[in-house]
């Protein structure tokens, strides 16, 4: 390889890594700027999800053995995961549309804890869900005002 070769592709090089720089900064910029202004939401959200998981799958076996009381806890459950998972997307996204999905999520997660409360003594999982629940029910409010 020729001196000249050597230079062209260090020269290749270099505008590559600036590019790629440069790509990183912008999304780290519109990362940044999409991320904090629902940031409490996206975990909150996201603690939603994954008490939730848990908790639809001990109603699932709490059911599959017989106990039908658990059926409404599964169902509201279920609805607010999905809810959740949509409004978490939103948010993370800066959606012009999460302050509507989130009046929706909020009468889910009351609805969902509600539900849990019913059976939180008695099961962990209901507990942390219905906790979860709450949790997410503020920081829905804190983005409707």
């Amino acid at each position: 390889m020729n001196r000249r070769e050597v230079l062209s592709q260090l020269g290749g090089l270099s505008l590559a890594a600036v590019a790629m720089n440069s790509v990183a900064e912008e999304h780290q910029h519109h990362h940044h700027m999409g991320a904090s202004k629902y940031q409490s939401l996206i975990d909150a959200t996201g603690d939603c999800i994954s008490k939730g998981e848990a908790c639809l799958a001990h109603c699932l076996m709490l059911l599959a053995d017989g106990e039908t009381k658990m059926a409404g806890c599964a169902k509201s459950v279920n609805q607010t995961i999905a809810l959740c998972r949509a409004l978490q997307s939103l948010a993370a996204q800066g959606s012009s549309l999460t302050v509507a999905l989130a009046k929706v999520a909020l009468d889910a997660c009351l609805d969902c804890e509600k539900e849990c409360r019913k059976h939180e003594d008695k099961h962990q999982e209901c507990k942390a869900c219905r906790e979860a629940c709450s949790d997410c029910v503020k920081q829905c409010k804190a983005i409707i005002a």
